[in-house]
């Protein structure tokens, strides 16, 4: 068997752990990541640090590896689309257009019968205004279409607001949305190959605070209809774009028992750390089996699981998990623990 080198945009948490799946398959990995000590660079082969647009850096990057993918949705698209033209990339760009964009994603899901929270493109202060009065709503919310993620570039809007102030105060194009009356947040993930075959984790059930992932928990203790729902929308989406890697998809539970569609991660995924730890196979090593030509592999878990997120100083706190029964504590290299910051996590086997 041919020895694979797999080059990864993005030197992040989720490329780290990409990177430690790879070397038990026996795969080495580059990074290319404009940032230093990076935590991917830290476990992988090489490291090339150079900005996203540098064509040079990125040529020779290319020219190393076999199959390129990224670890996170904000690496620009131009960039992916040259390297398409030297290396295989996984998933493909046009996934990353889709998710890049609220109202591209949003306008995709709804058109292969995905249902979402109702929303509407903005494009001026009326049209806050609009969209208020028109569902008759107290509040929604405004966000930037593009580059906002753990609650950035977003605001709530009250009935009574100036609606100047927020158009101004978001930076450009901008969407609405209206809040959801939901019971619970979920998010399932999904690994296809170049075969067409697939391997689904979740539904997880997830817990925010302050917009970031606090804790997910599985199995998600939803029951058998809304399971099976939300399992077929995931390979519903996945066949429409075609995807080859691992995407997620997250979900709002509604208090009447519907599904409704929140965002597009094209890679793996906070809510899917605990598969590391409880199932044989993990979202990570799907992702490097998907991209690298390799076949999905069952994703069953071998026990029941639940996560916490290590944010800012809670890393200050870890030596109550260090001697902990069947506690598996996850940290990222960073060395400086900012406020809403991701600098590891912990997964707990059993439900907790």
């Amino acid at each position: 068997m041919k020895k694979i080198t797999l080059g990864i945009l993005g030197g992040g948490q989720l490329g780290r752990m990409s990177a430690m799946a790879a070397a038990r398959l026996g795969t080495d990995v580059h990074i290319f990541t404009p940032e230093h000590n990076s935590p991917a660079s830290q476990v992988c082969a090489r490291t090339i640090q150079a900005d996203y647009d540098d064509k040079a850096a990125l040529a020779n990057f290319a020219a190393d590896v076999d199959f390129i993918t990224y670890e996170f949705e904000n690496i620009p698209v131009d960039t992916v689309r040259y390297l398409e033209t030297l290396k295989p990339v996984y998933p493909k760009p046009s996934l990353l257009e889709v998710s890049q964009d609220r109202i591209a994603e949003k306008s995709f899901l709804n058109s292969i019968g995905i249902e979402t929270t109702r929303w509407e493109a903005i494009a001026s202060p009326q049209d806050i205004e609009n969209c208020i009065k028109n569902w008759n709503a107290a509040s929604i919310i405004i966000k930037t279409a593009r580059f906002g993620y753990d609650g950035k570039g977003q605001i709530k809007f009250k009935n009574g607001d100036n609606p100047d102030d927020v158009f101004h105060n978001l930076k450009g194009q901008l969407i609405a949305e209206e809040i959801v009356d939901f019971d619970s947040e979920i998010s399932m993930i999904i690994a296809r190959d170049q075969f067409g075959d697939i391997s689904t984790y979740g539904p997880m059930l997830n817990e925010h605070r302050n917009h970031i992932l606090h804790k997910t928990t599985y199995p998600s203790g939803l029951g058998t209809d809304l399971c099976c729902q939300s399992i077929h929308t995931i390979k519903n989406l996945a066949k429409s774009i075609d995807l080859i890697g691992v995407l997620t998809l997250e979900m709002f539970v509604t208090r009447d028992g519907r599904l409704l569609a929140n965002e597009i991660a094209p890679r793996t995924h906070n809510s899917g750390h605990w598969t590391i730890d409880a199932c044989a196979a993990s979202q990570f090593e799907q992702h490097i089996r998907t991209v690298c030509g390799l076949p999905v592999t069952p994703s069953t878990n071998h026990s029941e699981a639940s996560m916490i997120n290590l944010i800012g100083e809670d890393v200050l706190n870890i030596d109550q998990y260090l001697n902990a029964p069947d506690t598996c504590l996850h940290l990222y290299g960073k060395t400086e623990p900012h406020p809403g910051r991701k600098m590891g996590h912990v997964t707990f086997i059993g439900i907790r």
